[in-house]
């Protein structure tokens, strides 16, 4: 039997396990990348395992989320990523240079090589042919210190494409039809393989916007070939040595087969507060636009914003709404601003931001109380924007810069044609935002800058063979890492200051909660399906385990939060009967008993004390797995010399 593109990744990179779909599989990973918001921590991580340099091929460290820098504390953090990157062997791309997934898919991802990334998006780089994981910040911290990356060997799925585009119809269109037919929860166990001929017709930027919105099917990643396109985009960037050719066997088999043909889809849109709540552009065309974001890692390309500006050129966006640009690069705004396509975008009245996450992560351009706000994002969910009640569409730029003229979501198939817009035969090549860490003789004695509000990481408590606690929190489905952990310019410098960050969990759910949780002193949160959607990011997990949550138990869990779980030494299980679910109240106490050998069998016997009643919770845990959660997590596990 033929393989997949990613089996033949995985199989070059196998360090241990058996590759049958279920089973636990380590990997060797080539590159890793962390960004600010959740580089912290890793770094802080990586320290305590007290290796000198890291051993990938390449790591870089990238500076996107906290840009704005309203006090010292994003701006020790700065300084902290800087100095430990110099010192431990990785590269550090400045504030201000960019995305770290727009910079990596220019500068650095090469095709058939693996990469981890302490970000959900990090499957962008499956554009160019890598196999790519948004993984928790402790997995990435090992992967530097040249351990392996572990994941459950998934289900493969592929996706023919057929046809072109038509004019305005786009790449995000496409990834908006997948979510409409898979839903949030439909790639779950699966790495989403695109292929057929209308994969040719795809560029870079494009394949890569696709792959970076795989990360909302709960895919465990995406990827594209790597072909003749891959080595054009990688010959412009000045990186042809980099390319690989890649592509399936033909008689490579998958698990299920959806095939779409692209000539045939229309400008789509995604309602609030999900990005599988999708719908036609044209459905909506009467709904009054307040706000425009065009930019994120998933569609800030130097393609993208042509495009936008060829839209805009000549004209003024409608009086009633704001409209923001972010490019995603440094190169891309140079290039933006070197062709005359930067000034057509402001003469529209466009407010351009910084080259980084801004909006899509709540830093900064929030929209009005009650707001419709047109987004090229990823997630639109509840209170994500920074606004609680703000209302988030996400879109392709062609439709955004055409609801920005318009005021009203407009259908960008209306508009005259722009004609073709291609990549150039060559970028701006310039490296000086990415500084080179010391030589590794230099490295031994430079100091590693800490500000006052960085502090040392939590410690977890192995477990007992008992647990008594309370039932802290019980929420519904489809809570999100946002849920958890909220982001935006008011939390997110306080990344790496656990203590203070706690007083925000689950504040969208439950304001009460961090109060509660820490009175009760052990405790347990009850979810529902699908529980951790999202980011990537592990203070999602680090934060309930400060404030004594030992474990979770949900219907369902998304793939990287329930990591992030097991390294943070929290006990994830599901219901046996999701009827238990419905019988279980908030303040609740619940006893767990035998538990290391619960987790071998892979079911545990949890007893409610207030009425008595005892359900089964089930937990399918690798040996790994196991050692780890009755270590107390990860780093603990890792101390006591556990691979």
């Amino acid at each position: 039997m033929g393989k997949t593109i990613a089996q033949k990744i995985i199989a070059a990179h196998l360090v241990s396990g058996d590759m049958t779909p279920g089973s636990e599989v380590a990997l060797r990973i080539d590159q890793t990348l962390t960004q600010d918001a959740t580089g912290t921590m890793a770094y802080l991580e990586f320290e305590t395992m007290g290796i000198p340099q890291v051993k990938t091929e390449l790591s870089v460290a990238y500076v996107d989320h906290n840009t704005l820098q309203c006090g010292f504390e994003n701006a020790d953090d700065h300084r902290y990523l800087q100095t430990v990157a110099a010192k431990h062997g990785v590269r550090f791309s400045r504030p201000g240079n960019g995305i770290c997934h727009q910079i990596h898919l220019e500068r650095f991802g090469k095709p058939g090589k693996t990469l981890i990334g302490s970000d959900s998006h990090t499957p962008t780089g499956g554009g160019l042919g890598m196999l790519a994981f948004g993984a928790g910040g402790m997995d990435v911290a090992v992967a530097m210190g040249g351990g392996a990356y572990y994941i459950t060997m998934p289900k493969f799925f592929k996706v023919n494409l057929t046809g072109k585009l038509n004019p305005y119809v786009t790449a995000k269109d496409v990834s908006l039809e997948i979510l409409r037919i898979l839903s949030v929860k439909g790639g779950v166990g699966a790495i989403i393989e695109w292929g057929g001929p209308g994969v040719a017709t795809l560029s870079v930027p494009e394949r890569a916007t696709i792959t970076n919105m795989g990360a909302e099917l709960g895919a465990t990643t995406s990827i594209f070939p790597s072909d003749e396109v891959t080595r054009k985009f990688l010959a412009a960037q000045g990186r042809e040595q980099d390319y690989t050719p890649l592509s399936s066997d033909e008689d490579a088999e998958y698990d299920r087969i959806i095939d779409i043909d692209l000539s045939a889809l229309k400008p789509m849109i995604a309602c609030p507060h999900s990005p599988d709540n999708v719908v036609r552009v044209d459905s909506l065309k009467d709904t009054k636009v307040d706000q425009v974001c065009i930019g994120s890692c998933t569609n800030s390309s130097l393609l993208d914003l042509l495009k936008v500006a060829a839209i805009l050129k000549g004209k003024t966006i409608a009086p009633g709404v704001s409209l923001s640009i972010s490019p995603g690069s440094r190169q891309v705004l140079t290039m933006l601003a070197n062709c005359g396509a930067l000034a057509d975008i402001l003469a529209s009245g466009a407010r351009l931001l910084e080259c980084a996450c801004g909006p899509c992560i709540g830093m900064g351009f929030s929209p009005n109380s009650q707001g419709v706000s047109l987004r090229t994002f990823n997630r639109n969910f509840l209170g994500r924007s920074g606004t609680k009640d703000g209302q988030v569409y996400l879109v392709s730029p062609e439709t955004a810069a055409a609801s920005a003229l318009s005021g009203y979501i407009t259908d960008p198939t209306t508009l005259n044609p722009i004609g073709e817009i291609k990549l150039p035969e060559s970028f701006l090549i310039d490296d000086s935002s990415v500084l080179m860490p010391l030589p590794p003789e230099e490295a031994v004695n430079a100091q590693v800058l800490r500000g006052p509000n960085i502090k040392e990481f939590p410690q977890s408590k192995p477990f007992t063979d008992t647990l008594t606690a309370k039932l802290v929190l019980k929420v519904e489905d489809n809570i999100t890492t946002d849920h958890i952990m909220p982001a935006g310019a008011k939390i997110l410098p306080y990344r790496s200051n656990i203590p203070y960050l706690s007083k925000f969990c689950f504040e969208v759910c439950d304001p009460t909660f961090p109060e509660r949780a820490k009175a009760a002193g052990d405790g347990i949160i009850v979810g529902g399906s699908n529980y951790g959607q999202g980011s990537s990011r592990e203070h999602a997990a680090l934060v309930p385990m400060y404030l004594g949550i030992r474990c979770v138990i949900a219907k369902s869990f998304a793939r990287i939060h329930v990591a992030n779980l097991i390294n943070a030494g929290i006990l994830p299980l599901t219901f046996a009967d999701v009827a238990d679910y419905d019988a279980l109240q908030q303040d609740h106490d619940l006893t767990i008993t035998d538990i290391r050998a619960g987790i071998a069998q892979g079911s545990l016997t949890v007893v409610n004390n207030k009425t008595g009643k005892a359900f089964t919770a089930l937990c399918n845990l690798t040996q790994r797995q196991q050692d780890i959660l009755m270590a107390g997590g990860l780093l603990n596990y890792t101390k006591e010399g556990g691979q």
